[in-house]
């Protein structure tokens, strides 16, 4: 009896150490495959593919670091440099207007119009806000300097009680893991300034008119004397679209080619606010570039805008909108049956971020 229990053990153990060199033979194989899949897309014929793949990447805080395997940390900085080129196309505003979108926009109960797209590349959706002056950020903490981390997007509905919400602007991020815990530049929160630290940044916000600025390096100087009430921060280069003397003013960056989940804000001339939000990084939705950004927002009358954080940040919240459009709430994963629009990334809560524009009741 004993002989054949260490039989039977030894046929466990030979059996189990077969499955275990098959698994990391298998594991290996696969890495192999997917680093030689990786050199022939950037070493291969399709320089834009190349570029579109490491754009994507660097935009992500998780896959900053992927481009590097595969490319020198200059040419990854190159490609990264051309992409951040911005061509101006300057539009005169009464030509600008008359070349809109007539699609008369009838508001919601809640004085509110969602739109859902379906672009060949990506899926988007805009909120249609008509009065500006229900446009707030809302803060996850009332004292950031103490702040350990900020709040998902349910949470942020909960605390102001208002009926949508967007993700607002940028905070530490490192690896793709920040706890969301402190705003980065200058943040406004119904009138008063919550967050100011010494980086200068592309700045989004309403002033006391209700009026949308977008502006590049921002300072508390600057925003005091500007009148600003409501406003997030969000790296450079950020501001699409702005308008002057009878100009409107698009700021393209044709090299951009990067996809990925984004959000932006506009404003248009009557005051009108735009939300927008895209998916990404599926396979029915591959993600939108910055090009794709402004031409809905101006399609839609924007004279104003400015993109916010986005990736795994980028989240469309208004309360009960799938009975207020009828949706199939079938269709719906449990994020979405909590009021997020947007498809959300599976098996991952929402972020906690420390910002939100808000649109209050």
């Amino acid at each position: 009896m004993a002989q054949y229990r260490r039989k039977k053990r030894r046929h466990t153990a030979g059996i189990f150490k077969k499955i275990c060199i098959s698994f990391f033979t298998f594991l290996f194989l696969l890495i192999v495959a997917i680093y030689s899949a990786g050199l022939m897309i950037t070493h291969g014929p399709s320089e834009s593919i190349c570029n579109m793949l490491v754009i994507s990447a660097k935009q992500a805080s998780a896959t900053k670091w992927a481009p590097y395997l595969f490319l020198s940390k200059s040419k990854v900085d190159s490609i990264m440099k051309e992409s951040e080129k911005v061509n101006v196309d300057v539009v005169d505003a009464s030509a600008y207007q008359s070349e809109e979108n007539t699609e008369t926009i009838t508001a919601d109960k809640n004085g509110l119009k969602l739109i859902f797209f379906t672009k060949p590349r990506f899926k988007a959706y805009l909120l249609i806000v008509e009065d500006p002056s229900r446009i707030k950020v809302g803060v996850s903490s009332e004292n950031f300097k103490s702040a350990v981390k900020g709040m998902r997007i349910f949470d942020i509905a909960g605390k102001y009680n208002c009926v949508a919400a967007i993700n607002g602007g940028e905070f530490s991020d490192v690896g793709g893991r920040g706890s969301g815990a402190t705003p980065m530049g200058i943040t406004y929160s119904m009138g008063k300034m919550v967050w100011s630290d010494s980086l200068k940044r592309t700045f989004i916000g309403f002033d006391n008119n209700n009026k949308l600025i977008c502006t590049e390096g921002m300072s508390a100087k600057k925003a005091e004397s500007l009148g600003i009430r409501d406003g997030v921060s969000f790296q450079n280069g950020n501001v699409l679209i702005d308008s002057e003397d009878g100009k409107v003013k698009l700021y393209y960056a044709d090299n951009n080619t990067g996809t990925s989940q984004r959000t932006a804000i506009g404003q248009c001339e009557d005051g009108t606010v735009l939300m927008l939000v895209t998916d990404g990084r599926t396979a029915d939705s591959i993600g939108a570039t910055r090009n794709d950004l402004i031409d809905i927002l101006t399609s839609y009358g924007a004279v104003s805008a400015g993109m916010l954080d986005g990736g795994s940040s980028a989240m469309l919240y208004y309360k009960d909108y799938f009975n207020i459009y009828n949706v199939d709430k079938s269709k719906l994963d449990e994020f979405q049956l909590r009021g997020l629009v947007n498809k959300y990334k599976a098996f991952v809560s929402p972020r906690t971020i420390p910002t939100y524009f808000i649109v209050t009741d």
